[in-house]
């Protein structure tokens, strides 16, 4: 729904928050130093009111979940939680399948802050969907279904069972036939004892649909007493079947025959988005003829086993049906995994793409065989529009629209109180879209867009509030000071519900509009070009069907204020001080306030609020420099000036500090400009370091001395062969400023000495020895 403007209080929505953030001042300590001491203009503004004071219907903030809850539990209680939020607070019942439980009439169950418990929980009685309703005054909301399942094992049927009895070679298929459970169980099988577990390969297979376990050939090492083992998911019990003797026939080997496809996923398998889906295949099957098979055995009885003539792929009995997989008009995702010899193929964090008709396919030598099925992914229903909490004037129209996305396409209802909603009057319902025209009281209440498909419900939630108040004007009668010449706003905003009529009057005569006066659209009187006999009293009366009220604004005309701000343009020197006088001509019948601004922000200190302001500003640093703003206010008007401050000061440090070219006693260096802070710079000053001096040292230069219009110099008599760093100095009237930053380091060229040696002496030395020394 789109927020009206002539809506008293328009939407809102829960919780409200509100956020404050305010300017930074200089950080210098003139002004620093002193606390704020903040102006305020004149206006209205909003007032929030909490969450405590707020009326308002039930939010929920924790819904019931799905529970599977284990029978051999020893607490022997379910807990199922619901909680919301409410202004009165709200109370809370229960419902199983659509009807109401009653904790006075029923012992087992009990109500706690909202959540339900169910003690010594059956699975006859208390298996089911369970919903949360929670109400107050303004209304009633029903929370998600959730269901009730309880994890259970029985035990299999103590009956003996037959045995099977089948030629070597044939397929064979021993059923597991579980006892009743909840919710899914895991099959394994047992041959002989426990736990000697059947392993699975491409000639065993065991169903975890079915529970059966299929050998698609039997050997002689198959022949046992076979045992189903299932365990339940939730609670992990395991119970066994009575066993199952398996035999082989003594009249002969099982004749070829193609595979025959025993195991097989639906035809039409449905599967929820983001799961793993399982699809089973496996075939029985013996390719091979009976002469071979005679052949062969007639083989192994002429020479000793070995370890080739083991059943394998290689033996000319052992291969079974191969499966293979394929997605019609399709490809098999990149993400599924066949396991369990291929007779498993396996598509985990299913998509809707990932839909369509699979096929698995059964070979051997003698022929092959295939099985189609279609697999389809759901979604349960996701919202992609909601509707939000409302505030209407009577006789307005509502629209809301829930949108939610799911495959199956959802399909929405509506409720209110949690009572089903129909077309009919003036409501009209469209799939997700509720019309109500015309509102009145009676349609305020809690109202729930319910989207669902087979797969899933959700359901969303908003208070729709019908407002009924004759016109209330919070302040009255209104005073207005406005400055000569200029436009004038009267505004007339009471709080009604239905929206107002709204007439102007001045004295007893209705204000007809004109050039100069007007009636805007949000019921506020303009005048223009306002004058001394625009004053007097001006009445806003509002009216609608249950009641009136009237609002006086009382408007005085004052002349402009005038304000001047000396000196416009003042230079000083750091170290210096400085007054700026901010002098104000008003209607002496005002009271004036002043505030001061640094480059435009304000300056937070406490003032003498009289006509005339001074701002002084002490031991003017070169960062102080800048524009400072005098405002002087009244309650009619508001006038703004600025004068710029400059500050001398030593010059900045000069830019980048490049060698340029180096010998043995010379470098050419040059540099940028720095600021000069408002006095010429002089001269420079160069200096440099090596490893062989006390820090920075002042070099000769040529030309010398290097002036304040230049940008580059030679630093001479240099020493060769040394690693140097040189930076520059700047200087003007005021002083000298800070230095550059230092340049690369860089060595000076190789030389010969520039004197012979003097003092040359020897002696001394020891035997075979020659000694000389010298200066």
């Amino acid at each position: 729904m789109k927020a009206d403007s002539s809506s008293v209080l328009g939407s809102r929505s829960r919780p409200r928050q509100y956020q404050g953030g305010g300017l930074g001042t200089p950080d210098w300590p003139a002004f620093s130093s002193h606390p704020l001491s903040a102006l305020s203009l004149l206006s209205s503004q909003e007032n929030y009111r909490s969450e405590e004071s707020e009326e308002f219907g039930p939010v929920f903030i924790h819904e019931p979940g799905d529970v599977i809850f284990p029978l051999d539990s020893d607490e022997k209680k379910v807990m199922m939680h619901c909680e919301a939020r409410g202004n009165p607070p709200p109370t809370y019942s229960w419902y199983i399948n659509g009807t109401a439980l009653d904790a006075e009439t029923d012992y087992r169950y009990s109500f706690i802050d909202g959540n339900l418990i169910i003690t010594n929980a059956s699975e006859i009685t208390d298996n089911g969907r369970y919903q949360c309703k929670a109400e107050n005054s303004f209304g009633n909301v029903l929370g998600r279904e959730a269901l009730l399942q309880f994890a259970y094992l029985g035990a299999f049927s103590g009956k003996t069972r037959g045995g099977v009895s089948v030629r070597e070679g044939q397929g064979v298929v021993l059923m597991c036939t579980p006892p009743p459970h909840s919710p899914e169980i895991i099959y394994s099988w047992v041959i002989n004892e426990f736990p000697s577990f059947v392993a699975e390969d491409s000639r065993r297979f065991i169903s975890q649909d079915t529970g059966n376990l299929y050998i698609s050939k039997v050997q002689p090492s198959d022949v046992g007493s076979y045992i189903c083992l299932v365990r339940n998911t939730v609670t992990n019990a395991r119970v066994l079947s009575p066993p199952t003797p398996l035999t082989l026939k003594t009249d002969g080997v099982m004749g070829e025959y193609e595979p025959k496809i025993e195991v097989h996923f639906p035809t039409s398998v449905l599967a929820a988005k983001g799961l793993t889906v399982r699809l089973e295949c496996f075939a029985l099957g013996n390719p091979v003829d009976t002469y071979r098979r005679s052949l062969f055995s007639l083989q192994r009885e002429i020479r000793p086993r070995t370890q080739e003539d083991s059943p394998s792929c290689s033996s000319p009995w052992s291969p079974v049906p191969t499966i293979t997989w394929r997605k019609i008009n399709g490809n098999i995702p990149k993400k599924a995994r066949l396991r369990k010899s291929q007779a498993v193929l396996e598509i985990p964090n299913i998509q809707l793409e990932d839909s369509g008709t699979y096929e698995c396919k059964a070979e051997n030598p003698r022929g092959g065989t295939a099985f189609k099925g279609h697999l389809q992914v759901y979604t349960v229903p996701q919202w992609v529009r909601m509707i939000n909490d409302t505030q209407m004037d009577s006789g307005e129209k509502l629209q809301w629209e829930c949108k939610a996305m799911g495959r199956p396409r959802p399909t929405y209802h509506w409720l209110r109180n949690g009572l089903p909603l129909t077309s009919q009057g003036r409501m009209e319902i469209v799939n997700g879209e509720l019309t109500i025209h015309r509102v009145q009281q009676t349609d305020s209440g809690m109202y729930q867009c319910v989207a669902g498909n087979k797969y899933g419900s959700i359901n969303s939630n908003a208070e729709l509030k019908i407002l009924a108040l004759a016109p209330v004007f919070v302040h009255n009668p209104v005073r207005v000071i406005a400055t000569l010449g200029k436009d004038i706003l009267l505004e007339c905003k009471p709080k009604a519900s239905p929206k107002p009529r709204i007439t102007w009057k001045r004295g007893d005569r209705r204000i007809q509009q004109s050039r100069r006066i007007m009636l805007l659209r949000n019921n506020t009187l303009r005048i223009v070009n306002s004058s001394r006999a625009d004053e007097g009293n001006y009445v806003c009366r509002a009216e609608n069907e249950l009641g009136s009220a009237e609002m006086t604004a009382v408007l005085w005309v004052k002349e402009a204020m005038r304000v001047e701000l000396s000196p416009i343009r003042v230079e000083v020197t750091v170290g210096e001080s400085v007054v700026l006088s901010c002098k104000a001509a008003h209607d002496t019948s005002l009271d004036v306030a002043f505030q001061w601004f640094f480059n435009q922000r304000p300056i937070n200190f406490q003032q003498d609020q009289s006509s005339t302001v001074d701002l002084m500003i002490r031991s003017i640093l070169l960062k102080h420099a800048g524009k400072y703003g005098c405002r002087a206010q009244t309650s009619a008007d508001s006038v703004f000036t600025e004068s710029e401050l400059l500050v001398r000061g030593p010059p900045g440090p000069p830019g980048v500090v490049i060698v340029e070219e180096i010998t043995d006693t010379t470098a050419t260096l040059s540099w940028t400009r720095g600021l000069d802070n408002h006095s010429p710079i002089s001269t420079y000053n160069i200096q440099a370091r090596s490893p062989f001096s006390l820090g920075w040292q002042t070099v000769q230069t040529d030309p010398d001395p290097v002036t304040g219009d230049m940008e580059s110099a030679m630093a001479v008599e240099l020493n060769p062969w040394v690693e140097y760093e040189f930076r520059v100095v700047a200087s003007n009237a005021i002083g000298t400023g800070d230095p550059s930053a230092p340049s690369r380091g860089v060595r000076s060229k190789e030389a010969v000495p520039k004197v012979a040696p003097s003092n040359v002496s020897g002696g001394n030395g020891r035997r075979h020895e020659l000694v000389i020394s010298w200066e």
